[in-house]
């Protein structure tokens, strides 16, 4: 099977698949990267340990820190007491949840990050309101290659211009009355 041929079948399992963790596997949220496949991971009774990463998924699948995953427990293992096997993302622990497989000590924190979430998407919403009502230029790109320079016409440019115009009148009046 060619590299590109397993990629395609590997991310179709894990954004296609809803997974249940079996009794022996455990739900954790990785907290950082260690480097070399290897993942600082904490369960939600509070436990940190490391976690690797098998090889089907390097090159793959990438997580980052937050991201919830599904291990298998190594047995023989003193600092790495895990291995990744399932990668978890919004549908498939929105799918737990309701399944009341979730863990509780990640409630709080799935559901304060949802509500951080909506909030700020409705703060954007304002902005994006607010600015939609101003022409407000302040997002257009500036390029600093060019010297930036201002133009504007101010009341006294329009006052000399009425004045300008009123003395051609008068003169074509003159002309007039002189003729």
């Amino acid at each position: 099977m060619s590299q590109a041929t397993k990629r395609k079948h590997v991310v179709k399992e894990v954004l296609g698949d809803f997974v249940t963790p079996t009794e022996n596997q455990q739900i954790v949220k990785v907290t950082g990267s260690r480097g070399n496949n290897l993942h600082d991971a904490v369960t939600a009774q509070g436990e940190t340990f490391l976690v690797s990463m098998p090889t089907k998924f390097r090159k793959n699948i990438w997580i980052k820190r937050g991201d919830y995953v599904i291990v298998d427990p190594i047995e023989e293992g003193e600092k790495v007491k895990a291995e990744i096997s399932f990668i978890l993302y919004k549908d498939h622990i929105q799918y737990l949840q309701k399944q009341n497989l979730w863990p509780e000590g990640f409630m709080d924190e799935h559901s304060s990050q949802d509500k951080t979430k909506k909030e700020l998407e409705k703060d954007e919403d304002e902005e994006e309101d607010a600015s939609d009502s101003e022409d407000d230029d302040s997002d257009l790109f500036v390029n600093t290659n060019r010297c930036n320079c201002q133009y504007s016409e101010s009341e006294e440019d329009e006052d000399d211009s009425e004045e300008e115009e009123d003395e051609d009148e008068d003169k074509e009046k003159r002309r007039e009355n002189a003729s």
